[in-house]
This record gives C-alpha cells, sequence and structure tokens, in this order.
C-alpha cells in the first residue's frame, strides 16, 4: 500500500510557542500519522535568528517523545546572510532540510535566493549528510536546480516541496499544479505545501496526482472546516490522515519515511 508522509510545521511566523507545549502537540501528531517536523530556528517569542539554542532546545523535547524525523528550515524572510540562514544545519540530529530555490514576492516581502545562495545552502547540506528539500514557489525554480544539479553533487531521490498560495505565487489550482507537476524531474519526490489553505481539495488533487509528502501545520494554515480552526496541530493532521485514508492510503510511519527518502543515519 502506498505511504504518504505527512509533513508538520508547527509554528505561525512571528508567534512564540513554548518548547513543552510543542512538544506535546508534536507527540500527539505522530502518534496520529505525521512523520517529519519542520522548524525555523527562532527564538522563543517567535523571531527568526541566526541562534540554533531555542531551535535545539524545541527538537531534545520532541525528541524526548518521539522518532519523528527533523526537518530544519533554512529559509524565511529576515535580514539573515545565507551562512546564518545555514546554522540550524549545525545541529546534529537534523535528517532534512529547506533548500530555496530562488527569489520570489512572499506577500508584500522579497524573499531573496541567489544562485550563490542556493550553490552555498546546496554545499552545506551535502557536507553534513542532510537530505534537501528543494522549496520552489514557480515553475522556474525547478530549472533553476536543474542548473545547481549539474554543477554539485546531489540526493537521491531528489525531494521537491511545491508550494502553492503565497500572494505573487503560484496558486493552488488543478491548472497550477498540473502545470508544476509535469516539470519536475520524473526520477524525483515531490510534494505540496498549501499556504493558507482554506479547503481540503487542492491536497487531495495532489495526493492523487502522487505528492510523497504533504506539509500542514500552523505555519501554514490552522484551517478545519468552515468556520472552525484547529486550536492544536495534532487535530489537523488528525483530519489529513482521514483523507488519506479515505481516499484509499495510508500515513508513513517516521521510519517509513526515512526509507522513503533514503535518509543517512545519523
Amino acid at each position: 500500500m502506498r505511504k504518504v508522509i505527512i509533513s508538520l510545521a508547527p509554528v505561525q511566523a512571528g508567534t512564540g510557542e513554548d518548547a513543552e507545549r510543542l512538544a506535546e502537540d508534536e507527540e500527539k501528531s505522530v502518534q496520529l500519522g505525521a512523520a517529519m517536523c519542520h522548524l525555523h530556528c527562532r527564538k522563543p517569542d517567535g523571531s527568526l535568528t541566526p541562534d540554533i539554542s531555542y531551535m535545539v532546545t524545541c527538537f531534545e523535547e520532541i525528541r524526548k517523545r518521539t522518532d519523528v524525523v527533523i526537518q530544519a528550515s533554512t529559509g524565511g524572510v529576515s535580514e539573515m546572510n545565507i551562512r546564518e540562514r545555514c546554522n540550524p544545519l549545525d545541529y546534529e540530529k537534523v535528517e532534512t532540510a529547506s533548500l530555496n530555490g530562488g527569489t520570489t514576492n512572499l506577500g508584500e516581502s522579497i524573499y531573496i535566493n541567489s544562485f550563490d545562495d542556493i550553490r552555498y545552502c546546496a554545499d552545506a547540506v551535502y557536507k553534513r549528510g542532510i537530505l534537501p528539500e528543494t522549496e520552489v514557489f514557480d515553475i522556474g525554480m525547478i530549472h533553476n536546480m536543474e542548473l545547481v544539479r549539474g554543477e554539485l553533487p546531489f540526493a537521491d531521490p531528489m525531494l521537491f516541496n511545491l508550494v502553492f498560495g503565497h500572494k505573487g505565487g503560484m496558486q493552488p489550482t488543478p491548472e497550477m499544479l498540473t502545470a508544476f507537476r509535469s516539470f519536475v524531474p520524473q526520477d524525483a519526490l515531490w510534494g505540496v505545501t498549501h499556504f493558507g489553505r482554506d479547503n481540503w481539495t487542492f491536497l487531495a488533487m495532489a495526493i492523487a496526482m502522487g505528492a510523497a509528502v504533504v506539509r500542514v501545520g500552523f505555519e501554514d494554515s490552522a484551517y478545519l472546516s468552515e468556520g472552525n480552526y484547529a486550536q492544536y496541530n495534532w487535530q489537523i493532521v488528525e483530519k489529513l490522515v482521514e483523507l488519506i485514508r479515505a481516499m484509499g492510503l495510508e500515513p508513513a510511519s517516521p521510519a517509513e519515511a526515512r526509507r522513503i527518502l533514503n535518509l543517512k543515519e545519523r
């Protein structure tokens, strides 16, 4: 039976989160079907920082309770340079990390990822044996990664996260998903993020089209149903698991996710 990896991004941008409460939410999310946890490097008040200490505290609390796959972000709109953004890669338990595929508009902000930034981050993850999840916000970024792939060694399989819903980026429509998916290399794995999600139909379509990873969580949307929003991330995971099982599939466990993604033991 095909397994779908649920990636949980549990912290809304700009909001603080207590490490113990976060770990409790993550623990229940994994019990229900989540396999991966995606965190940015933040201070306790939620602001982005090059100091990895609080991110490490959060992940350590999470790993006390569960064997979830640890994914660190190297992104987010801030004044940090790419070297500072890659500091989370120095945490020895990171198994996979975001690798941003190019510059885009995120709302009213400009999210800058030059080719030099892409090369630096790609080199940093491979030197550490970390699997990059390439975040792509438009089709041209897939071409960007093909260019960089010709210059640097890349993981097998490559993993793309197709991001939809941001103002200034690709929108969550069947036509855009079909076009986007058609440019993903045939030998690569792919998944989706639906930022600002206000329905479940787009994620269902992505799963039906073969998405290996589906990302949900408060970083992207707390939506459960019309007029109903989650108080905890595990409620979103529970709803997604119901959808996956209604389609005759199963959520992957953390161990199964590691096999699917060919993650190195760390």
